[in-house]
């Protein structure tokens, strides 16, 4: 074999092992979506199932999300209309985890655990804060 044989020999292993590597690489990060799309949409299911709460802001978002296209009258009030909502959304599925964990420690009083809890709900409370003064002022003004 001369020196460009071998010389080309070797990249082409190259290039196949680049291949492979590659082709590994998209099958993990190909599972690992699959994996976390199954978790976060297990997620949602529990916090319908579960959270009367989230169950009634999900019901509400759904209505408005049509609403936006009706009151909204640019792209970017649309947006702030929709993602006032999606906000409202995140806040009260972090509250239910952060009481799911309080709840799994034990279920006597504890200060600690108390102030977990409120300052959990007092984040909620302030997305419904938020989504209202924005709602309320795009209806308004």
């Amino acid at each position: 074999m001369s020196k460009i044989e071998t010389k080309n020999s070797d990249t082409m292993k190259k290039i196949s092992k680049q291949k492979i590597e590659g082709n590994k690489i998209t099958s993990l990060l190909h599972r690992r979506f699959i994996q976390a799309t199954m978790y976060s949409l297990s997620g949602l299911r529990l916090g319908f199932h579960k959270e009367e709460a989230f169950r009634l802001e999900f019901i509400i978002t759904v209505i408005s999300i049509p609403l936006t296209f009706i009151i909204a009258e640019s792209i970017i009030e649309g947006l702030l209309l929709f993602f006032s909502m999606m906000i409202l959304l995140i806040t009260e599925l972090l509250n239910s985890a952060i009481e799911a964990t309080i709840d799994r420690i034990g279920p006597e009083y504890n200060d600690l655990s108390k102030q977990a809890k409120d300052l959990g709900s007092a984040a909620v409370f302030i997305s419904i804060i938020l989504v209202l003064i924005t709602w309320s002022t795009i209806l308004l003004f």
